[in-house]
């Protein structure tokens, strides 16, 4: 199967969005049809689908107490693995604050309107957007996010996790492939979220005009951790 244009793929994105989203008891109840409508679209190359299949049986094999645990400690323990994208962007620097706004009123303009708790930058959000999008406007998307995927992917297989498949896939859909990045361990919790010296260093920098758009850009982090990561586009 080529991926050389853009494949009908909306199906295939809302299972993403659900395989990556929190593993509660409700999600698991519908593992067997998210796996069914991911094969039925054949969006996705046979081998990638095989690993696919192992994420399946593992969630739905696993005690449900462990696969909420396992999810916590992967995905909301550091940086590397996180499965917001700005923070693999802008870290906790203050463009992150208007960046988030411009995602989340591109959503709305397309008529998708996030829920209180909801963050527009969490990746299975930003996958059920993408999944609205024609094929050829939900690849380019994808490719703008395609250095994020792939320094994800690297973290996930650093630590053998089947959820690298899932990154892997995406790689694919945006029409790029996964290649090796430099993973940088994560710091200790404590020091990544310790409280910043009140006004250190403050300054206007990044900081736009009050009434001027901010344009959306998920531009390479200039960081180790994502060193060497694919262009944007």
């Amino acid at each position: 199967m080529s991926f050389s244009k853009p494949l009908a793929a909306s199906h295939t994105l809302k299972v993403f969005a659900h395989l990556l989203s929190y593993p509660n008891a409700e999600l698991r109840s519908h593992l067997g049809e998210l796996q069914q409508a991911l094969h039925a679209e054949k969006a996705v190359l046979p081998a990638r689908l095989a690993e696919l299949d192992v994420l399946f049986n593992t969630l739905q094999a696993t005690d449900t107490l462990d696969v909420e645990a396992q999810y916590v400690e992967l995905f909301d323990r550091g940086r590397a693995t996180s499965l917001h994208l700005f923070e693999h962007v802008h870290g906790d620097s203050r463009d992150r604050g208007p960046a988030m706004i411009d995602l989340a009123q591109t959503y709305e303009k397309a008529g998708l309107f996030l829920a209180p708790d909801e963050l527009p930058d969490y990746l299975p959000v930003v996958l059920q957007f993408v999944s609205t999008q024609p094929p050829k406007e939900a690849r380019a998307f994808l490719a703008e996010m395609a250095h994020i995927f792939n320094a994800i992917f690297n973290a996930l297989q650093q630590r053998n996790s089947a959820y690298a498949s899932v990154l892997g896939a995406l790689l694919e859909l945006a029409g790029e492939k996964a290649h090796a990045v430099k993973v940088v361990a994560d710091e200790p919790l404590d020091a990544a979220w310790e409280e910043p010296v009140v006004f250190d260093g403050c300054s206007v920098k990044g900081q736009g005009k009050p009434d001027a758009t901010q344009p959306i850009h998920f531009v390479k982090k200039a960081a180790p951790s994502v060193a060497s990561v694919g262009a944007l586009q």
